[in-house]
């Protein structure tokens, strides 16, 4: 197959590095201006991967999307929208765009799949990869399991089959909507776990971890999905990556946020805990540890006060029924 991937940062490039290796044309986008991409073209490497000298690298968009079936992209989550109308001018009809992102639109609540279908239309294919690994694990050749997901089934087990590996192996997604929502709200249970080890309570992010899951399998009932899929692959089944790892940009930044330190490098969580203020609202979902970290980023709350004042929450059966 042919592929083209937008984005050369560190999961982009890994996806263009990963989809060569499996013997596919690959071509790796970036803009002009990219900083990563510039050092990809100098030196072929960057801090995790060196690309094999088949892999073409290109800063002419038209050229990426035309060239290619099947169009990857891995791009911070809220330029999705910009690159898809960019993407508009060119012939992209009855490609198939594969999101290798976790994230909500922070201004519309949308998922990224809606996003693509808005602008582009329904001559198009779309795709989700999701699920768990870091390319720091990926690259000493540490395996895991993902989940590739579509609404057409003869799509999903292409990709599937094309992209399984020793390395990574893929599970066919049955749930679109839960599997986008599982995804990237678990950025924001990140956050937390973060928060959580900042304050020096690490011991409960094991209660952190049942009652995450249990708060975005509300939601994503309530948005019409199976709500059994917050604890698959893509929502709880990536925990250990994102609540606990030290590759956890979404932890990371929770941990650093206890400290009143800045952290510079991309934390998706941080946006997406916007859109889930407007599904909350929208769908009349009750989403408290997404309102405590909303509320700490956005409103300054008080850190250990706002996190630890979930525990004062009314007494109730675990599980209803």
């Amino acid at each position: 197959m042919k592929f083209s991937v937008l984005g050369c940062g560190r999961w982009g490039s890994f996806i263009g590095y990963y989809i060569n290796k499996l013997g596919h044309d690959t071509i790796i986008w970036g803009r002009e201006t990219s900083n990563n991409l510039q050092k990809l073209k100098k030196d072929r490497h960057n801090e995790y991967i060196q690309l094999d000298d088949s892999i073409q690298l290109t800063t002419n968009l038209e050229y990426a999307i035309t060239q290619s079936e099947v169009i990857a992209i891995s791009i911070s989550c809220q330029q999705l929208r910009n690159l898809a109308k960019n993407i508009k001018q060119y012939d992209y009809e009855n490609k198939t765009f594969l999101l290798c992102m976790k994230g909500i639109e922070a201004h519309s609540g949308k998922t990224l799949t809606n996003v693509v279908k808005e602008v582009l239309g329904d001559k198009i294919n779309i795709a989700i990869w999701v699920g768990p690994g870091h390319v720091e694990d990926f690259k000493n050749n540490i395996p895991n399991c993902m989940v590739i997901d579509c609404a057409n089934d003869i799509i999903k087990k292409r990709l599937v089959k094309e992209l399984s590996s020793d390395l990574i192996r893929f599970y066919y997604g049955h749930d679109l909507i839960g599997n986008e929502i599982g995804a990237a709200s678990k950025n924001i249970i990140g956050i937390a776990a973060g928060i959580l080890d900042g304050l020096g309570y690490s011991s409960l992010k094991g209660a952190l971890m049942a009652r995450g899951a249990r708060e975005i399998s509300r939601l994503i009932e309530a948005m019409g999905g199976n709500k059994v899929t917050a604890y698959g692959l893509s929502h709880l089944g990536d925990y250990q990556a994102t609540l606990f790892s030290p590759f956890s940009h979404n932890r990371m930044y929770g941990q650093e946020l206890v400290k009143n330190h800045n952290y510079a490098k991309l934390a998706e969580g941080v946006s997406t805990v916007k859109a889930l203020m407007i599904l909350k609202n929208k769908y009349n979902v009750e989403l408290p540890i997404s309102q405590a970290v909303y509320d700490i980023i956005y409103y300054k709350k008080d850190v250990k006060k706002t996190l630890l004042k979930l525990f004062e929450r009314p007494i109730k059966f675990e599980f209803k029924g």
